[in-house]
């Protein structure tokens, strides 16, 4: 009888086990970046722009949705008119990069569990402002350490910092600011 229980019980784990698996497998593996990835919005060659890059693989399309910049890819999640049927959001892992003029291929992170450094100086590939994807806090500490900005989760990115102009007006003296009454210059040195 403990034999038959003992079979029941290992059975229940293993099927339980095999639905966690099931989850995680669910979301598809990030592509390698290659010669042949356009940007979505700009319809150039990715690999001509230096900076985090993006991709996005929709439900039941096993192809990525290529992005100039991690801040593109962001966008793609906001913009109304973009499909909602997402499997997977992934960006540049800049903590893994070997530099930000070549981001690497395959160093790619679930953008959900980045850690996005925003409002920096650094410019994105299309000389906009970035949302700098990093794997660990630390990485993107001295990120804000080296070029201003601050630290923000997936969740708390401002959508008005993805879909705004990307650069204050020319002439401007004044920092620009958010609906939200947030700074938003470049040159803003913000952390939290």
């Amino acid at each position: 009888m403990r034999t038959a229980w003992a079979i029941a019980a290992l059975a229940a784990s293993l099927l339980l086990g095999a639905c966690s698996e099931e989850k995680v497998a669910e979301m598809p593996p990030p592509f390698a970046l290659t010669e042949e990835a356009m940007g979505r919005y700009c319809g150039m060659n990715v690999l001509e722009h230096a900076g985090p890059k993006g991709q996005i693989i929709l439900d039941k399309i096993p192809e990525a949705i290529w992005f100039s910049s991690a801040r593109d890819a962001l966008a793609f999640t906001m913009l109304p008119e973009e499909p909602r049927n997402i499997a997977a959001i992934y960006v540049s892992d800049m903590s893994k990069a070997p530099s930000w003029d070549q981001p690497g291929a395959e160093n790619w992170i679930d953008a959900k569990t980045a850690y996005f450094v925003i409002e920096s100086q650094q410019r994105g590939g299309m000389g906009n402002e970035e949302a700098v994807p990093f794997s660990k806090e630390s990485d993107a500490d001295a990120f804000v350490a080296k070029h201003g900005g601050r630290v923000v989760g997936f969740n708390d990115v401002p959508q008005q910092y993805i879909l705004g102009s990307g650069a204050p007006a020319q002439g401007d003296d004044e920092d620009p600011v958010s609906p939200e009454g947030e700074p938003h210059n470049m040159g803003a040195h913000h952390h939290g």
